[in-house]
């Protein structure tokens, strides 16, 4: 598995670690920013990250039957873990600002499910997965990602998230902003909010 330190030089060699003033899909505001499209338009790079991931999956849940990834953060990184672990890998979309299965695809009746994610913060994301998995009578096994920036302060999930790593960024709602964050302009690089 690859170490803390070697994924952070990862990160920062592919330029996924940014600094600034972000908003959040979240909301939240931060001071750093993981852009896991940079480490993905790297796949040499991005499948070490990825192997690493995969090992952590198999050793935590045994037994799970598809994987599903939110778009547009989760669909490269649930096809690389689908790919290494062999499992069918779906993912859904926003139609309207609601997450739908499109294109075909299917959340077997019974079937366990983990969701698999690029970056974790409140976890909103992949609790809208999870609806759709319950609405598919289907079970969710767990919660995975590359990063996990959640706290317990902003984390929604319940349950633990597998992650390739760990990093702890504050988050800051709007009207509590330390100065340092306020003198920096924002940039909104989600795609929650896409139109």
């Amino acid at each position: 598995m690859l170490s803390h330190k070697k994924s952070l030089d990862i990160l920062k060699k592919t330029n996924a670690l940014l600094e600034g003033h972000f908003v959040l899909s979240s909301g939240l505001h931060s001071s750093k920013y993981i852009q896991c499209a940079k480490l993905l338009s790297y796949p040499h790079l991005a499948e070490k990250i990825c192997r690493s991931l995969a090992k952590k999956i198999k050793k935590k849940f045994k037994k799970f039957d598809l994987i599903l990834a939110p778009a547009m953060g989760g669909i490269i990184i649930g096809y690389e873990i689908g790919k290494i672990l062999r499992k069918e890998t779906i993912f859904c979309e926003r139609v309207k600002g609601k997450f739908v299965l499109r294109r075909g695809f299917k959340i077997n009746k019974k079937s366990k499910v983990l969701i698999i994610e690029d970056v974790i913060t409140t976890g909103k994301s992949s609790l809208e997965c999870e609806k759709l998995i319950k609405k598919s009578k289907a079970s969710n096994v767990g919660f995975a990602s590359i990063i996990d920036r959640s706290s317990k302060k902003t984390l929604k999930i319940k349950k633990k998230i597998i992650s390739h790593m760990k990093i702890n960024v504050p988050t800051f709602k709007k009207n509590q902003l330390p100065n340092n964050l306020k003198s920096i302009p924002i940039t909104t690089p989600g795609s929650r909010n896409i139109k």
